[in-house]
């Protein structure tokens, strides 16, 4: 399903979202979209990311009869922030995002009908495939789109790591690893989509409501995405993992290491790889139509496949 713009910026009127609490009181922002009993979809967005950019797609599975959730993680969009500056992304480690994951799981599983899947984007994709690595949560599938499972690094992943590892202990961890992000701008456009009009759909949400907006990471939240993604690319579980795991890569990412994903994915036991050449930015869901409805049907055939 295809949503016009006006309605790409509108929370649907029966979706529900809410702020609920975390086991230790933080406060996460969450998105539940009831649907006519297919299943469940948790939906994971990526670093500076909030789920309003992926309500298009949330249409698309909702009218298939799935029931659609999410939630911001901590640090960013409309959950607690982790850092005194609320523009920066950061966090001193990832162990916090795996516990929110865990919870928040464990409580959609209770309370939404099954089958139970899971769908991660960037950020989200690692997270996820390290939350099914840890036996944290147990979907019927997983779909990690764009997973960062490495970092596009222009100096290569182990000077890349090294470089931010010395720089968050050079001063402030929390700082900024570099200037505010624009958006609107169109070298970043470029990093994400092709296409313009769903690019302006960010702009206009964080416009509508700026305590959403996320700038760039800090040198900590840097240095452990490094060394988190290069740990998960070693562990042996990859190969034990007895899930379905779709994974969507763009060869032309340049925020993820396509090539890393390809080697994570050649290691997992039941991983279907679906591979987008030119055309196709990190955003894979918000891509010219082309590329978009191509991504839309792989994962609509393998939950077809795996969670029906």
């Amino acid at each position: 399903m295809m949503l016009e713009p006006m309605n790409r910026r509108l929370i649907p009127a029966e979706a529900r979202v809410a702020t609920a609490r975390a086991a230790d009181g933080w406060p996460l922002r969450r998105f539940e979209w009831p649907g006519g009993g297919r299943g469940t979809i948790l939906f994971q967005t990526g670093r500076a990311d909030v789920f309003e950019k992926y309500l298009e797609s949330f249409a698309h599975w909702h009218a298939q009869g799935w029931s659609v959730a999410a939630f911001d993680w901590r640090g960013q969009g409309g959950s607690g922030r982790l850092c005194a500056d609320a523009q920066v992304g950061h966090c001193d480690d990832f162990a916090p995002w795996l516990t929110d994951l865990a919870e928040q799981w464990c409580d959609w599983v209770t309370a939404m009908p099954g089958p139970h899947v899971i769908v991660g984007h960037s950020m989200g994709g690692y997270l996820a495939l390290r939350s099914l690595l840890d036996d944290a949560i147990q979907p019927r599938a997983a779909v990690l789109v764009a997973p960062m499972l490495g970092l596009a690094s222009p100096v290569g992943a182990w000077l890349g790591g090294r470089v931010a590892h010395l720089m968050r202990r050079r001063g402030d961890p929390a700082r900024a690893a570099w200037k505010s992000e624009r958006p609107g701008f169109a070298a970043r456009q470029r990093l994400l989509t092709g296409d313009a009009q769903r690019y302006a759909d960010e702009a206009w949400w964080y416009e509508h409501d700026p305590t959403l907006r996320l700038g760039p990471p800090s040198w900590a939240w840097l240095d452990e995405a490094f060394a988190a993604t290069a740990r998960l690319r070693q562990d042996p579980a990859l190969a034990k993992l007895d899930v379905p795991v779709l994974l969507l890569v763009a060869e032309g990412d340049r925020l993820v290491d396509a090539r890393a994903a390809r080697r994570v994915a050649a290691r997992l036991r039941r991983a279907t790889l679906v591979r987008f050449g030119d055309g196709a930015a990190h955003e894979l869901l918000r891509e010219r139509d082309a590329v978009r409805d191509r991504a839309l049907d792989a994962i609509d055939s393998f939950l077809a496949e795996h969670a029906a």
